[in-house]
């Protein structure tokens, strides 16, 4: 990579006293009202980490009513709320904007050689419109909650109190935020990349992020016309959903999941953009079959709209429609086989390295891989009849969601944090945290297995005595998550507080996101930079110039 410019500007090792996005404007308003897509990035983190812990409170308190049968710590009108709150929180207001809010906006114009995205003010104003949906929810909290489970399946929440109107609306409005994300970022990367950054150079993340984005778009839309459509009906006595007034509640199941089904994709395609940069930094090779990790992205955004109606098998389609569509959930598992089969053998014969990060995707592997296999059993329609809503589904569910996005987004946190925040973190403590998250969801959700493929239904607040040992083991696990999440919580304050200054690359990264100073320039870089290799290229680069910067690369170009 070189760079056009009058002078050459230092390299990704120089940090010095030079201007970063962190110090080159200081107040609180400079933050309010920014343009930098570091800061938007940033900002977007803080919020999502707050939800994380709420929704993560709420599944503790879930757990600990479930530990014993009965009542426990709470009535059972108050465990609906409880485990709905967690629900929505986890998924509109985390797992959604974890990655391409925060990591995204922060490194995709990195990763693109360009100073900003396309449209900055677009961006600060998506940040405030998911600020301005977060409203809306506390509101619901506030006002009582709802207890109809994140879905807001009618008739339940056509005929549940009036907080369903403000989870509903702060869904609506964080639908907005998540669709201007997703036509910045595609907009960005066909106009805004750095000469020679052809489609086949772009790091592998950049392909994640926008298939996701284009998901975003196509889907989230579909998503905003149900719950206003809900919101009507509740409001005005319109028959739509609510069979007492004429409505189809299964039409509201059809229109849910065609959004919903997609939003599973816009949580997992973020996380597998993540682990394809970690497998390739600390494996010290080059993304194994390239195009077909790429175009296994697009394939999982556009087979993604094609298959909602497996979560539907028991509602009383034809027998047509569920073969249809239990044969098209198959087709899901190629691409996702694709992307597993090209990563294990980018570690075949890799120098791997065991920092925190690689332990995050290697994790991240095993825990997708399973959700994934056990997804099959649900798209399969026989099987699935004595599965549907017991806690075999929750534990796939989470496998997929937590053991995938989750683990893909702590793992992308930790292997960029020196780049964001221009400091180490104890490499002991972030090991420590890591076993006991891994150790934690595992023994939480594979006695959900357990539990779900002897019968036991989710959602339900009392159970039979059979379940009892299971559920105190789930309910453990979950404790030792929580400990898991809080030593990395110490970490991270640790870190900011009197962490080490990060080295220039201290992962000896190849990727273009180390090309710049620690902490960012406040644009990037000082003068566009041309792209001479691809962001796996370790093969053309020397030890020396992984670790210490690339000088030579920032020569002036000869045409400045």
């Amino acid at each position: 990579m070189t760079v056009q410019a009058e002078t050459a500007i230092p390299s990704h090792g120089s940090q010095g006293d030079a201007a970063n996005y962190l110090t080159h404007e200081r107040g609180l308003k400079s933050w309010i009202f920014t343009l930098d897509h570091k800061r938007i990035g940033i900002m977007y983190l803080i919020a999502i980490l707050f939800m994380f812990f709420l929704g993560g409170v709420m599944a503790l308190l879930v757990r600990t009513e479930l530990l014993f049968n009965g009542e426990t710590i709470m009535e059972a009108d108050t465990y609906n709320k409880i485990f709905t709150l967690h629900g929505a929180i986890m998924v509109f207001l985390f797992i959604i904007p974890s990655v391409p809010a925060a990591l995204g906006n922060f490194f995709l114009p990195i990763m693109l050689g360009t100073k900003d995205v396309a449209f900055p003010r677009l961006n600060l104003a998506s940040f405030w419109i998911y600020g301005f949906g977060t409203i809306f929810a506390v509101v619901a909290i506030v006002a009582g909650s709802v207890d109809t489970g994140w879905t807001f399946y009618t008739p339940y929440s056509t005929r549940a109190d009036s907080s369903v109107i403000w989870m509903t609306g702060a869904a609506f409005i964080l639908g907005f935020s998540s669709i201007l994300t997703g036509v910045n970022f595609i907009a960005t990367v066909h106009k805004m990349r750095a000469p020679g950054l052809h489609w086949k150079r772009l790091p592998l993340f950049i392909w994640g992020i926008y298939a996701t984005s284009v998901i975003q778009v196509l889907a989230t839309p579909v998503l905003a016309i149900t719950l206003f459509l809900l919101i009507m009906e509740k409001t005005l006595s319109v028959g739509i959903f609510d069979p007492q007034l004429g409505g189809d509640p299964v039409l509201f199941q059809h229109f849910f999941w065609f959004y919903s089904h997609p939003a599973v994709y816009i949580m997992i395609l973020p996380g597998m953009a993540v682990v394809n940069e970690l497998i390739a930094t600390f494996s010290q090779r080059k993304i194994f079959g390239y195009m077909f990790v790429a175009m296994s992205s697009i394939a999982l955004a556009l087979l993604g709209f094609l298959v909602w109606g497996h979560h539907m098998f028991t509602s009383g389609m034809s027998e047509y429609s569920t073969m249809v569509f239990s044969a098209l959930t198959f087709l899901v598992a190629i691409p996702s086989g694709v992307k597993v089969f090209n990563w294990v053998a980018t570690l075949y014969e890799g120098n791997i390295s065991f920092k925190s990060p690689m332990l995050y995707a290697l994790a991240f592997l095993v825990l997708f891989t399973i959700g994934g296999l056990t997804g099959l059993f649900l798209g399969t329609l026989s099987v699935d009849i004595h599965l549907h809503d017991t806690y075999f589904v929750v534990a796939h569910f989470h496998y997929v969601m937590v053991g995938g996005t989750v683990f893909g987004f702590l793992g992308g946190l930790h292997y960029w944090w020196p780049k964001m925040t221009g400091k180490m973190y104890d490499e002991g403590l972030a090991r420590v945290a890591w076993f006991l998250v891994f150790v934690g969801f595992n023994v939480t959700f594979l006695s959900q297995f357990v539990m779900g493929s002897q019968g036991m239904p989710r959602r339900y607040y009392e159970y039979l005595d059979q379940f009892q040992p299971l559920h105190m083991a789930s309910s453990g696990g979950a404790y030792i998550l929580g400990l898991g999440f809080i030593i990395m919580a110490w970490m991270f304050a640790k870190s900011l507080l009197s962490g080490a200054k990060a080295p220039p690359n201290p992962w000896g990264s190849a990727g273009y996101e180390w090309m710049t100073t620690t902490p960012p320039h406040p644009h990037n870089f000082e003068s566009t930079p041309v792209m001479t290799r691809g962001p796996y290229d370790y093969h053309l680069c020397t030890e020396k110039e992984l670790w210490d910067g690339f000088e030579e690369d920032f020569k002036p170009s000869k045409k400045a």
